[in-house]
């Protein structure tokens, strides 16, 4: 799917037609900007194209936000005394985000600021079209391989690993992205790394850990330490250069104490184009060993794209299912009763991201849609067997707070249906989505440069077949598992969450032995080291529908 990724020329023809202005669209008289049209239907002031930008993000969440009932008024507001740059379009979101409710479990809002931040809320962000990486569907911020398979470093993922209050620390790999610079030189999760670019690290963490951040996000690197093994060295140089990669980490069939057992380690939610080959080849090698338990590694995966959670899911349920609740999304009142009229300025997208047009030629828009179209009724998923695993009956997870949205759908969908275990830590805490609201977008006629962002409010929450979907403070573990033992490859049942997430659903299966990490030459307890910081690898964190379109 790749409805929320902008081809520039397509995206510049389209919104000339919807009148939004560009130097390259020439409007008649009856052609105004959505900004402009939004402002004079709410009686706001005249005003500059940032001031007007400024009106928009507090506009469309008045009537697009899932808690906008919370919002206050516009004069009350006040849009306009935030400052007209980029980091001032931030923190006005970043306000109306803290008049979500309370959560009663926290007593913070939903959308609580992440680590003490005060232009970060948990869950809405927008995106500067103009910095943004355009190979990433979403923040480049919040992605390192983006959600259709695209990676632009050097793909790795690593983690400084050391006891509480030391400063002693060793840095191991804790993920590498297929097809990337660092899998081409046959690095892997376990790898140790002990000098980057000739320099030794790992003795002091405050001091070093900059550098180790500078020389990872360099366009090259040189990097040596020992593989996964922990005897045979290595020392390779890695160039950044785009790739592309499959989302899957690993995928076998594991035998417990004579139980098959299928086992996935999945990366990101990514578009149907880029999972949907890894997960048919995976869930074929488990029906044909008549699997019916499975592991679900989602330790990094934040999320991605609800359709391809969708097919998951469908690959995992049986057949006798079909037709059942599978997740709903449900919408605030005005987007349910099709009463958001500013949503007639967003235009509608194909499934190949190219625009919607009438047979006149016009670009369709969300005023196009059935009244009805964000009802929950209409905005139910059923259960539609996919693949050629059925009787699946236990599903154990394995989470940390890396997990999220898209993830925690997955696994809250399951609930009513198959037995389903978690073990790790407790998840992200997600299940509101959204999909990007574009405003003020313009492409320069000369150089082609696109500017505007894309806002990406909360705006819908998702609820399982029994209606249970109020998990925003994450899914608590069934087993609760200390630490995420890198020094263990994916699938190595030597590896801790893997051991207790497999005790969970076979309860034969071997205790796994104590790991330990050297950490400076000497050996300590995996369970007592701690992941002081994590570079690198960066994973989108969201939950993003399909863009609506029109059945013609």
């Amino acid at each position: 799917m790749k409805s929320t990724v902008k081809n520039i020329g397509k995206l510049a023809a389209a919104l000339c037609l919807l009148g939004i202005v560009s130097s390259s669209c020439k409007k008649s008289k009856a052609e105004i900007t959505p900004d402009e049209s939004t402002s004079r239907a709410a009686a706001t002031p005249e005003g500059t194209r940032a001031q007007l930008t400024q009106d928009s993000i507090f506009l469309y969440a008045k009537e697009v936000y899932l808690w906008n009932t919370s919002l206050p008024e516009y004069a009350a507001f006040n849009p306009r005394k935030y400052a007209v740059t980029p980091t001032g379009f931030d923190q006005e979101l970043f306000d109306l985000t803290q008049y979500s409710p309370k959560n009663s479990a926290t007593g913070s809002p939903y959308e609580f600021p992440l680590n003490g931040s005060t232009i970060d809320a948990k869950y809405s962000y927008i995106d500067d079209i103009s910095t943004h990486n355009v190979l990433a569907a979403a923040n480049n911020e919040k992605s390192s391989v983006d959600l259709e398979g695209i990676g632009d470093d050097l793909g790795l993922k690593i983690g400084a690993y050391g006891p509480a209050n030391t400063e002693a620390y060793t840095i191991l790999v804790q993920a590498v992205f297929q097809g990337s610079p660092a899998a081409l030189k046959n690095l892997t999760r376990g790898c140790t790394i002990s000098t980057i670019n000739g320099q030794a690290y790992g003795a002091n963490f405050t001091n070093e850990i900059n550098a180790v951040n500078n020389a990872l996000n360099a366009s090259s690197i040189t990097l040596g330490g020992l593989l996964k093994d922990g005897v045979t060295p290595f020392n390779v140089t890695l160039t950044k250069t785009t790739y592309r990669s499959s989302p899957i980490y690993n995928s076998q069939v594991l035998a417990v104490s004579g139980v098959k057992v299928g086992y996935l380690a999945y990366a990101r939610f990514s578009s149907m184009d880029n999972s949907k080959a890894g997960f048919d080849a995976a869930f074929a090698a488990f029906a044909a060993q008549g699997v019916t338990k499975l592991v679900i590694d989602l330790r990094y995966n934040g999320g991605g794209y609800v359709n391809t959670a969708e097919y998951l899911i469908n690959l995992i349920l049986s057949s006798s299912q079909n037709g059942k609740v599978m997740f709903k999304e449900r919408y605030n009142t005005l987007m349910q009763t099709g009463m958001a009229a500013i949503m007639k300025n967003q235009p509608l997208f194909n499934s190949d991201g190219t625009f919607q047009k009438s047979t006149t030629g016009r670009v369709l828009n969300y005023s196009d849609l059935a009244k009805d179209y964000f009802s929950e009724a209409k905005q139910t998923t059923n259960i539609s067997k996919a693949g050629p695993l059925n009787g699946v009956t236990d599903v154990a997870f394995i989470v940390t707070r890396n997990t999220a949205s898209a993830s925690e759908l997955v696994i809250n969908s399951l609930k009513p249906y198959v037995n389903v275990k978690i073990a790790g830590t407790k998840s992200y805490g997600k299940p509101v989505g959204f999909f990007p609201i574009t405003i003020d977008y313009k492409i320069d006629a000369s150089s082609k440069k696109e500017t505007g962002y894309d806002v990406y409010y909360s705006m819908f929450q998702t609820t399982n077949a029994t209606g249970a979907g109020d998990y925003f403070d994450g899914f608590t573990p069934d087993l609760s598992v200390t630490g995420d033992d890198a020094s263990h490859d994916f699938g190595d049942l030597k590896e801790n969450n893997l051991a207790k997430a497999l005790s969970l659903i076979v309860p034969a299966a071997p205790t796994a032995t104590a790991s330990t990490m050297s950490i400076q030459g000497k050996r300590v307890s995996a369970t007592s080291v701690s992941v002081k910081s994590t570079v690198g690898g960066k994973e989108f964190n969201g939950m993003i529908t399909d863009k609506p379109r029109l059945k013609q």
